[in-house]
């Protein structure tokens, strides 16, 4: 989604843009021939449509520059085309329509279609798109309208979140730009500025989805250089405009706008312990106030704005002016906000009247619910579903606070409802550019769900759909993908054929568990969070040390007891003695292996066999058929390229066993290929799943699970494999649900250290690959105890045991022997989907 700011800077440059296209009227001029009235008629039609896109009427704008187009088009006048074609990209970036406005733009400058330009595909490399962008620019006649569409198809690659793309098209087009002295750089600097905000922008919501330290702190290093990099193109920006008020303050109120971003970002780390960051933190503060003085000096370059661009500067002003802790500074903010909403009361554009009432409710807290109550209606009536869950959130919050829970309740699950259709909408046509997930989407779930909790008979119903609908859209929003095609639990017939599902949720403050019995029962408890969240931490921390083997059991029987006694004992009543549990896990709970928890006796897994699900939703669950046991199998057991690169687990060494393994799960099954070392490549791979229908897959080689999906990889024998590959390489001819991967196996995986959501990165291989069940391991396991364990487990399934018990038997038979008792060997695999 894309944050009221930026679109800000997008209404704001593309309202600039407009201008700039109705000025180049030279491409539109009228000749003293024949076709003089229609080219007038053409012209006409491009100014109404500017007078529509500044009202904020963008479907009349785009009506309008389409007839002036079919005009130009049976004038056969190529730069009326391209003009007119450029000014559509403008109205269907006003309406949402970011794709097809790039589709535009790619027909005005007769790019190749077929390139996908436009599309974004895990597949496509950068370097592929790149290359073949900066040569058509080369080749074409470097014409004022050319150069124009290039600067337009360099904005519209930012909004749909290409990058890199957008960073080489508008730097290419700065240089051709610059070497003509009738072109005004100035727009074009100012965009590539906007650029390189977006990629710091990007790394810092990176910043918050990663857990890793190691991680992390490679994104701490970027973070810093992109934010130094925009604030000195901005002052560029700046010192070149001279002669250009408007771009001179656009540059100015974005600096502003970063520095205070930057310096917040900053605090927040150096409160975290990074004192490496106290001198660059000192240096940006001290740049905010002379910033502030420069927008005041340039604002009489305000009155050069259209009425939609001056609202959202001044309310972008405003913004930034509310975040410095002044009491004048927060004034201005109260003044400049008023004039907003003014200057919007003086249109008919009721989105921009929306906007400027919900943000003066932020700026007045004792004003805020008359406002925010305004501003939703206002959004409500033009259907501005990404500004009304905004309100709706802010006024739940409010009647939270003042004690009306019903009120708060319909705002809170009015926001979600708006959110899952803005989020459906977004994902349909844009992978990249998503939701600032733990800021702007996550509080809304969790708070609804705190305060439906506070009733004595609360509808646990709608929390479990609530949590259900959270851990999806954190999943897609971890894998930046489109809509999952996955079944909610409740939808099942054979849900029975599970002795409970239980739900662990972490509200922050406690820890609420939910079970659904057999019977579809509820059954809800709640522990304080002081009570879990140190046994939880402390065995993690322990699973993931690199010398698990070594430690000494009882440190992990420990944590693992206290959890079942505060999380599954209180519970354990409505529950029969045997059977398969779901476990719906939040947070770290991701990261134990239920079946370590320890009822004093036993272990869960001795009583229970074991899935996880996320959100509650999977393939329809289906058992493995006896003749369903044909199986690809690939193994990596000796050095290899992929080894080598950036994004492969560290430190990792030749799985020299694999071979062996690989052997053995060919015995066990029927009408097997294997694809060992040099065999095993992702081609390879793609094309035997394209052409096979292989119900079992079972991959041995080194993997990891990470909250960077980049770094949730697997390696083939070339090149690492990351979880946003998975798609197109594992799906293969997956069509419908009866074709999916029954049996997905990945051996000799791990878990990143420090994360804490390893079920994350599972269920997204999962969902990527298209399996109705994947079998994985937390941490890198002994190849003996696996084949072992491998095994047994293909013997069950071959017994007609259902896939999670015939793990669990194999995980008992390592358990109970001598040699392999300790949690190491049998505790680390995990089956997250379908347990039938």
């Amino acid at each position: 989604m894309i944050k009221r700011r930026d679109c800000f800077k997008y209404l704001f440059s593309s309202a600039l843009g407009l201008f700039a296209a109705v000025s180049k009227s030279s491409f539109m001029a009228v000749a003293a021939t024949k076709e003089a009235k229609k080219r007038s008629q053409a012209q006409l039609l491009t100014q109404i449509g500017e007078k529509y896109l500044n009202e904020g009427q963008a479907s009349e704008a785009l009506e309008s520059w389409q007839a002036a187009t079919e005009i130009y088009r049976q004038l056969g006048y190529q730069e009326g085309i391209i003009g007119t074609l450029i000014n559509q990209n403008l109205a269907l970036q006003a309406l949402g329509l970011n794709h097809l406005a790039c589709d535009t733009l790619v027909e005005a400058l007769k790019l190749d279609a077929d390139a996908k330009i436009c599309t974004i595909s895990s597949q496509q490399s950068t370097e592929s798109l790149t290359k073949p962008l900066i040569t058509a620019i080369d080749k074409q006649k470097h014409l004022p309208v050319n150069l124009f569409a290039w600067h337009n198809l360099g904005d519209v690659l930012r909004l749909i979140g290409k990058l890199d793309e957008s960073k080489v098209v508008l730097t290419k087009t700065l240089s051709i730009a610059r070497q003509m002295p009738s072109i005004n750089t100035s727009e074009i600097l100012l965009s590539l500025a906007n650029t390189e905000e977006a990629i710091y922008q990007q790394a810092r919501n990176k910043y918050y989805e990663v857990e890793e330290p190691d991680f992390k702190n490679e994104i701490v290093v970027l973070i810093q250089q992109q934010a130094l990099n925009s604030l000195e193109v901005y002052q560029q920006v700046f010192q070149v405009s001279t002669n250009s008020p408007i771009t001179q303050l656009k540059s100015q109120l974005h600096h502003l706008s970063l520095l205070i971003n930057f310096e917040k970002w900053l605090t927040a780390e150096l409160n975290s312990g990074n004192q490496q960051l106290i001198e660059i933190r000192n240096q940006i503060q001290q740049q905010i106030q002379p910033s502030v003085d420069k927008v005041v000096k340039n604002s009489s370059a305000f009155s050069h704005f259209s009425a939609t661009q001056l609202v959202y500067a001044k309310l972008n002003f405003a913004q930034s002016l509310s975040q410095i802790p002044e009491e004048q500074l927060r004034l201005l903010a109260l003044e400049y906000g008023q004039s907003a909403l003014q200057t919007a009361k003086s249109t008919s554009n009721l989105r921009i009247k929306s906007y400027s009432l919900g943000t003066l409710g932020k700026l007045q807290p004792e004003k805020s619910e008359a406002y925010f109550v305004e501003a939703l209606n206002l959004a409500q009536s033009v259907h501005a579903k990404d500004i009304a869950y905004q309100w709706q959130y802010k006024l739940g919050n409010l009647y939270k606070n003042q004690g009306r829970t019903e009120e708060a309740l319909q705002m809170y699950k009015a926001a979600i409802d708006n959110l899952a259709q803005i989020r459906d909408s977004i994902l349909s046509s844009n992978t990249d550019i998503q939701f600032f997930f733990q800021t702007e989407v996550e509080p809304v779930y969790r708070d609804y769900m705190k305060l439906l909790l506070k009733d004595s008979k609360a509808n646990l119903q709608e929390v479990i759909q609530t949590n259900e609908r959270l851990q999806i859209a954190q999943l897609e929003n971890f894998l930046k993908c489109g809509k999952l095609n996955l079944v909610a639990l409740n939808e099942i017939q054979n849900l029975n054929s599970a002795s409970g599902v239980i739900h662990i949720i972490d509200l922050d403050d406690t820890i609420e568990v939910i079970l659904q019995s057999q019977d579809r029962s509820l059954h809800h408890h709640s522990v304080e969070e002081k009570l879990v969240k140190e046994y939880v931490s402390n065995l993690v921390r322990k699973l993931q040390e690199a010398q698990l083997v070594s430690t000494n059991v009882r440190q992990i029987i420990l944590p693992s007891q206290a959890l079942y006694e505060q999380l599954i004992a209180p519970i354990s009543s409505y529950l029969p003695a045997s059977g398969t549990l779901i476990f719906i896990l939040d947070k770290s709970f991701q990261s134990i292996p239920m079946s370590i928890l320890y009822d004093g006796e036993k272990y869960l897994i001795e009583r229970y066999s074991i899935a996880a699900t996320l959100g509650s939703r999977i393939r329809s669950p289906k058992p493995l058929s006896k003749n369903r046991f044909k199986a690809l199998i690939a193994a990596l057991a000796k050095p290899s390229p992929s080894m080598l690169d950036r994004n492969a687990p560290k430190g990792i060494r030749p799985l020299l066993q694999a071979k062996e393994e690989l052997k053995d799960v060919q015995a066990q099954t029927q009408s097997s290929l294997a694809l060992l070392d040099e065999k095993f490549t992702s081609r390879r791979l793609k094309q035997e799943i394209s052409k096979n229908n292989f119900p079992i897959v079972h991959i041995s080689t080194h993997g990891q699970f990470s909250s960077d999906p980049l770094k949730t990889v697997l390696l083939a024998y070339e090149k690492v494999i990351n979880i946003r590959e998975f798609d197109k390489l594992l799906k293969g001819n997956v069509q419908t649900d009866a074709d999916a991967i029954e049996l997905l196996v990945l051996s000799a995986c791990q878990t990143a250290k420090g994360n804490k959501r390893s079920a994350l990165g599972m269920a997204g291989v999962a969902a990527q690959a298209g399996a109705r069940t994947t079998i994985a391991t937390l941490w890198l396991v002994d190849a003996d105890s696996t084949a072992l364990l491998m095994e047994e487990f293909y013997k069950n399934l071959k017994n007609g045991i259902t896939k999670a018990e015939a793990l669990r038997l194999a995980q008992v038979t390592l358990m109970k022997n001598p040699k392999y008792a300790h949690h190491y060997y049998w505790a680390p695999f995990l089956l997250v989907g379908s347990w039938l």
